[in-house]
């Protein structure tokens, strides 16, 4: 089986566009990753879409109608926030299997005003409220105050965490917002769940991005000197636990799918250059810092506090703003931080880049469970 490389991708601005369907933004961004690669719709052999609001709609089917319904295979994914990860690692299967040389992976949501998650039930008593909560900040917060407990992890220090990413959007201009936030903006806000404020909590937007992936055979025919090369590709699930049938267990299948990129790609945490991890509680980057094996159990607050996941530390973080200020449109996240990476291996991310990357990861982390990572090398 031969690699197989990133030969277009981009994604729209993420903001609230109550007045556009969902299936033009997801048109709009493969519309941008197919001039990225200078192809058009008829070089494509097969498309993924990844939706999560509009599972059961044939989303992929419809931007199609809109872009170029050429008869080809499409498949719609739909897995929590992991969603476009999903879709971008099938498209990703689909080329390193050998069945197609060149294939499309789109990403779409929009999204609803108000906090992450919520949806869904079960029959039954319903536990909320009786032994905690199951709703996304407050899953997060708990597991937040479980690492301040183990560590001594404090307020600051993951409020830190939304400061930075602020900082970082200010120089990307398809994050949702470009703002400054001060630490006492931060620590003074509505508190949601304890420690994470409103500006803790990740951005609900509408949004969409898309990748082209291609073949090695294909990308030397097309050779452009700008295609990523994918190391890695790796989805995992919760195995089972007993450590709490109530509150998930949000680590174990990062440091699952963490161990299986690593292998795939022979490199580790200290090999990298940059990350976009899965920021969508203040709380959740700390945790993913130790999960992802940036630092040692317990030195997460320390990297905030010395700087080494800002742009320009040792190993920058989120540098596209993150979930936290760019935005989490659910189906649409997973191939927007694989956009940042790849941005950034291209040597084309602006004031953000981050100077001589090689090597990036992106991570996501659906809770149900699954998590995806994609380790990215830069162009040869």
């Amino acid at each position: 089986m031969g690699d197989v490389y990133i030969q277009g991708v981009d994604m729209i601005r993420f903001g609230r566009f109550p007045d556009r369907s969902l299936t033009s933004l997801g048109a709009e961004a493969a519309l941008l990753a197919l001039d990225d690669a200078g192809l058009n719709m008829g070089d494509m052999q097969a498309a993924w879409c990844g939706n999560l609001g509009q599972a059961g709609g044939m989303v992929g089917q419809r931007v199609l109608q809109e872009i170029g319904q050429t008869g080809i295979p499409v498949v719609n994914v739909a897995n929590a926030c992991a969603t476009g990860a999903t879709a971008f690692r099938e498209a990703w299967m689909g080329v390193k299997a050998g069945l197609y040389d060149v294939v499309l992976a789109v990403g779409v949501e929009q999204m609803g005003r108000g906090l992450l998650g919520g949806a869904g039930g079960s029959k039954g008593i319903s536990k909320e409220g009786l032994l905690g909560s199951g709703i996304m900040p407050c899953v997060f917060a708990e597991a937040g105050v479980e690492h301040t407990r183990s560590y001594g992890t404090t307020f600051e220090q993951f409020a830190q965490v939304s400061v930075k990413n602020h900082h970082h959007s200010t120089m990307n201009s398809k994050a949702m917002y470009q703002k400054e936030t001060p630490l006492e903006d931060v620590m003074g806000a509505e508190m949601i769940s304890y420690p994470n404020t409103k500006l803790m909590c990740s951005v609900n937007v509408d949004g969409a991005a898309a990748a082209v992936l291609v073949s090695e055979k294909k990308a030397r025919e097309l050779g452009s000197g700008r295609a990523v090369k994918v190391r890695a590709s790796a989805l995992t699930s919760d195995p089972y636990s007993d450590r709490d049938l109530v509150m998930p267990d949000i680590n174990t299948c990062t440091r699952n799918a963490a161990a299986v990129a690593y292998e795939m790609a022979g490199v580790g945490p200290d090999d990298l250059d940059l990350v976009e991890l899965h920021d969508c509680f203040a709380t959740a980057e700390i945790l993913h810092y130790e999960n992802l094996g940036l630092c040692k159990d317990g030195d997460a607050g320390r990297l905030i506090d010395e700087g080494e996941t800002a742009l320009g530390g040792r190993i920058p973080v989120n540098v596209s703003g993150g979930l936290l200020s760019k935005g989490h449109p659910l189906g649409a996240t997973g191939i927007a931080n694989i956009y940042e990476v790849s941005t950034h291996l291209r040597g084309e991310a602006g004031a953000r880049q981050v100077e001589g990357a090689r090597l990036g990861l992106t991570h996501v982390i659906g809770l149900g469970s699954a998590c995806a990572i994609h380790v990215l090398e830069k162009p040869a």
